[in-house]
Parts: C-alpha cells; sequence; structure tokens
C-alpha cells in the first residue's frame, strides 16, 4: 500500500496498539441490482420496477479491526433526492464524521486504508486528517478494489438487495441500514471480509 506524506512519527503512533480501518462507500438506486432465483422451466421470473431513476442513496462504510478485538462496522448514509442545487455525493465531512465516530468507538489510534477518490484526497479532506494525530491514512493502489475488506461487504449488502421491488427512496435506505445494523452483531461475518483481501495484517515482533 501506498502512504501519504503524513510524516514518520505520526505514522509509528497511529500504528501502536492501533485499530486497522478499510473504507468504502457506495451508491444505491430503486433499481435493484440483478440477482438469481428459482423459477419454472421456460417461464423467466420478471420484477417489476419504476422507471423514474431520480435519487440514490450513498453509504460509506468502515470496517475496525485489530488483532485479539472484536471486528467492528461504522456507516453512515445519505439521501440524493436529485433536486437542484443538492448535493449528489458524499463531502469530506461525512468522511471525517464516520471515522471521527470509529474513533469514539475504539478510543485508539487508527491506521486507514482507502481508495482514491477525489474527495479522499482534497486539501479539505488532507487538512482535516493532519488535524487529527490519532489518524493515518494509507491510499491503496489504483484499480486494486480487491483489496478493500469494504468491497466485499458491498457485494453482500447487494445479493441481499437483489430482485427488490420498486420501493420509495426512504424504503431503500431502511432497508441498507439494516442489512448493515445486522452485519454490526456478526464479526464472523466481517472478519470473512477482510480475509477476502488476502492481506496479512499481523503486527511484526518488536524488535530487540
Amino acid at each position: 500500500m501506498e502512504g501519504g506524506d503524513l510524516g514518520t512519527g505520526k505514522t509509528t503512533r497511529a500504528a501502536c496498539q492501533g485499530w486497522i480501518c478499510f473504507e468504502d462507500e457506495v451508491g444505491l438506486t430503486r433499481r435493484p441490482p440483478t440477482g438469481r432465483t428459482w423459477g419454472r422451466r421456460g417461464i423467466t421470473p420478471v420484477v417489476k420496477v419504476s422507471g423514474h431513476r431520480s435519487g440514490r442513496v450513498s453509504v460509506a462504510g468502515l470496517i475496525a479491526m485489530r488483532p485479539g478485538s472484536r471486528t467492528r462496522l461504522c456507516h453512515r448514509l445519505r439521501l440524493h433526492t436529485g433536486r437542484k442545487g443538492n448535493r449528489r455525493s458524499l463531502s469530506e465531512h461525512d468522511y471525517i464524521g464516520l471515522i471521527d465516530g470509529m474513533h469514539q468507538l475504539v478510543k485508539a489510534p487508527i491506521v486507514l486504508v482507502w481508495d482514491r477518490l477525489n474527495t479522499h484526497v482534497s486539501h479539505a479532506m488532507r487538512d482535516l486528517i493532519d488535524a487529527r494525530d490519532w489518524l493515518t491514512v494509507f491510499a491503496l493502489p489504483a484499480y486494486a478494489p480487491e483489496l478493500n475488506a469494504v468491497e466485499y461487504l458491498w457485494a453482500h449488502v447487494k445479493r441481499s438487495l437483489g430482485n427488490l421491488s420498486s420501493v420509495a427512496l426512504d424504503r431503500l435506505a431502511a432497508l441498507v441500514r439494516n442489512r448493515l445494523k445486522r452485519l454490526q452483531y456478526r464479526p464472523d461475518i466481517l472478519d470473512g471480509f477482510v480475509a477476502g483481501t488476502g492481506l496479512s495484517l499481523d503486527l511484526p515482533p518488536p524488535s530487540l
């Protein structure tokens, strides 16, 4: 992984007894993901959906793990109605609010791993990161979603929403919140998402 220019001292402090966190975001619309189901031979099941595509649900997820501790999940969700003047994506303050929430939960330094989304690398985000001495950020290589544990989380959530009949935007948001809340109580599944990255997260032995 590639790190930012946050300084060796800060990196060292955050790595000591800290939590490694993976972050990623997803956008969901009223048109559901395609899924599979059983059907009678020669008769393809059909799910009716709305042709109205305005509005979306944006969700940022954060999986936190530390050897010997229960893996945690936090998320932040925003509705975008499509009205003129409304922001169509999560802001820097949405992301930092999610990170602050996880920090309050684990009460320890955080090593954050995420991609190079423009909001992640903006000047405003850099200032917010620099203001938190407990936070160290590493950027994943380009085009490497398989290294981010939260990508597996979104695949899991989308499968659970597959072939969902048309629902209102706030109903879709409620369903997503429900799916994520259930996963908060399933650290075994969260550990599977982390294992899917193939990354070794064991801390090195102390030097003599």
